[in-house]
């Protein structure tokens, strides 16, 4: 009766029926299938596939699912291409990992989970693209890249080469349960942008390779490559492309500059430093929130930003001290840190070179160092930085400054850049073209509004006023050095003071006015007016000739001639001093400046001063008294046209001078 009925069903029912059974029948097949009776075609297959020998060389077992199955192998060697140093990609005693189904049939591998035990594996890559875990017999980029989700490690070693990276990389794992949420503990020895790497530290046994919506896990780090040491601690969402980073960490090393090669950020040459704060990755952005720390003797805090999502990285960021020290700009224009700066920071090894107390006889002055702006052509950047004090200004009256850095197109800007200077200020802009080579730099700084008495602490300490002084630099050339293009800049230097007054002890020595020097001893002091000064010089290839240096008080007239050489840091001036009375026991003789930058002297004019010495010796013969007539001053000192002055100061001569100030003004934004 039953086949009756069975007879009587239509035709589809009888189809899907045995389907049905069909398919029962398969899985019950495959469900007690002996899976290693396959291991040896499934050896040959994979290593005719990928051109390399692969062996499972105990036993082969697989679980399947709907969409996934388990594959585990009983012992594993999976041998690199013939061009890798490491003979084996993966030598594991066990292996077992998931793999989807369905996307094999498109020839993707997609591994949601993978698990070695006592795994030794060996990654290496080349310029060219090849890489010892890609499938085929292409390996390159062409070749299958597995897509791996979580990866699982108990105990074993990884060794990675990419030479044309400078990495070349060891590292030991070692799984321990008591150690808790992170059990796995590893140590990696090697080098790393051509530097020694040393590092150790622990993270959880199940690694997040490229696993999207998994929980992230921990990571801890404390690492060395060269002078530059990390430690950090956080987690961390996906391995593959280090996305979803959260964590803390300190950073010490010798320049900032060195992070270049490490990280691709290129930095400025700074004193050894001391930073901290929150690191945190999204997608191509990397933020650093709350940094703090020590640039040496200075201190440093803000928040920076590094986006790598455009061919060129950008850099942005806000930053600032509460005080600067002047110690620590040195670096930045190739003069290596002072030795207060370069053992400031502690636990970072001073660099092998830093500046001594005293400069060594015939030194140069100005920075000689080569800046490197290759490295301005690797990212673009806007970068705010305030000092709200700076300290250890020595000469220089610095109170405060601020600058906006800008990097675009190997074009690096200070702009604006303003200085507290004096009780004044300095503002202007600074420009340097690095896509050329020597590099186009410009500079333009207006000095407003300084008190002369805060460049000379001795005057202010009297109580004397002596007026304001502004000024303007306005220079333009070509250099990798702050010395070669200040040795062949163009342009215009000029500084301006209005009326004031002063201690008469400083023009009596300037002068060499007897009289008056007898009158301050036996009087006390007294008030002399400034009513006007101007040094104003045109450069023309890095030699400064004065147009304009005068200086004109109610007791004196000084005016000078003379040459500076910034490429050879030699001075040449002849100062004429003109006092306005009649005094006794006046030289009236030119003061001469000569010698280097590092090393001036001063002195009186031979000539006119012998001439006076003999006519004092001839008259002294006939009686002594008289000898005193040869050091009579007349007193032909005129007050000089201020406003002239001035005018004159104001204008570089036209030429060179006024061309290259015209260019040095177009660092400027307009």
């Amino acid at each position: 009766m039953a086949t009756n009925i069975l007879r009587t069903r239509p035709l589809w029912q009888k189809l899907l029926a045995s389907l049905v059974l069909l398919f029962v029948a398969l899985l019950l097949v495959l469900m007690f299938f002996p899976w290693d009776v396959l291991r040896e075609p499934v050896n040959r297959y994979v290593s005719e596939k990928t051109g390399r020998k692969f062996e499972i060389t105990r036993r082969l077992d697989v679980d399947l699912g709907w969409r996934a199955a388990t594959v585990k192998f009983d012992g594993i060697e999976f041998a690199n291409p013939s061009w890798a140093r490491d003979p084996y990609l993966v030598k594991a005693d066990r292996a077992e990992f998931d793999i989807r189904i369905w996307p094999l049939v498109t020839s993707k591998i997609v591994i949601p989970r993978l698990a070695l035990f006592s795994p030794t594996l060996g990654l290496q890559m080349e310029q060219d693209g090849r890489r010892t875990w890609a499938f085929g017999k292409d390996t390159s980029d062409g070749g299958t890249v597995p897509s791996i989700g979580l990866m699982q490690i108990d105990s074993g070693a990884i060794d990675f080469l990419a030479k044309h990276l400078g990495v070349d990389l060891h590292a030991d794992v070692k799984y321990d349960t008591s150690l808790g949420a992170m059990p796995l503990s590893y140590r990696i020895k090697g080098r790393y942008k051509g530097q020694p790497l040393t590092a150790d530290g622990s993270t959880g046994n199940v690694l997040q390779i490229n696993a999207a919506g998994a929980p992230p896990f921990p990571l801890e780090i404390n690492a060395a490559a060269g002078q530059t040491k990390l430690k950090a601690s956080g987690t961390v969402a996906e391995l593959a492309s280090l996305d979803g980073v959260d964590a803390k960490f300190q950073l010490k090393g010798q320049t900032l500059g060195a992070l270049f090669p490490l990280l691709g950020i290129a930095l400025p040459q700074t004193s050894p430093y001391a930073l901290s704060g929150d690191l945190s990755k999204r997608g191509t952005l990397w933020q650093v929130a709350g940094l703090k720390g020590k640039l040496g003797l200075s201190d440093i805090a803000g928040d920076m930003r590094f986006d790598q999502a455009t061919q060129v990285p950008y850099l942005a960021g806000d930053l600032r001290s509460k005080v600067m020290d002047m110690d620590d700009l040195g670096p930045l224009i190739g003069l290596p840190p002072t030795s207060r700066s370069a053992t400031a920071v502690e636990g970072v090894a001073p660099p092998p070179s830093i500046t001594q107390v005293r400069r060594p006889a015939g030194a140069k002055v100005l920075p000689t160092a080569p800046l490197d702006f290759e490295r301005l052509r690797a990212m673009n950047a806007d970068v705010k930085y305030t000092a709200d004090r700076i300290q250890n200004v020595r000469e220089i009256p610095l109170d405060r400054g601020s600058v906006q850095v800008k990097l675009k197109d190997g074009v690096l800007t200070l702009d604006p850049l303003d200085l507290g200077v004096g009780g004044g200020k300095l503002a202007g802009a600074i420009r340097i073209d690095a896509a050329k080579n020597p590099a186009d730099i410009r500079a333009s700084l207006d000095l407003r509004g300084m008190q002369l008495a805060r460049l000379f602490p001795k005057l202010e300490t009297t109580g004397n006023s002596v007026g304001r002084i502004d000024g303007r630099l306005n220079l333009s050339g070509s250099g990798n050095s702050v010395a070669t293009w200040l040795g062949g800049s163009s342009g215009d230097v000029a500084v301006l003071a209005g009326r004031g007054q002063f201690g008469n002890l400083l023009p009596v020595f300037a002068t060499l006015v007897g009289g008056d020097i007898i009158k301050f001893l036996l009087r006390g002091d007294r008030n002399v007016e400034l009513r006007c000064a101007a040094v104003a010089f045109d450069v023309n290839k890095g030699l400064m000739t004065g147009r304009t240096l005068v200086v004109d008080t109610t007791n004196a007239l000084f005016t000078a001639t003379g040459q500076a050489s910034l490429a050879n840091e030699t001075l040449n001036f002849e100062v004429h001093p003109e006092p306005k009375s009649k005094n006794i026991l006046s030289l009236r003789t030119p003061l001469v400046v000569r010698g280097t930058f590092g090393d001036p002297s001063g002195g009186v004019a031979v000539g006119p001063l012998a001439g006076r010495g003999l006519a004092a010796l001839a008259l002294g013969a006939v009686n002594p008294l008289l000898a005193l007539a040869a050091t009579i001053e007349t007193g032909p000192g005129q007050d000089a046209d201020c406003k002239d002055v001035v005018a004159g100061a104001n204008k570089p001569t036209a030429g060179a001078a006024a061309q290259g100030a015209a260019r040095a003004k177009g660092a400027k934004q307009p």
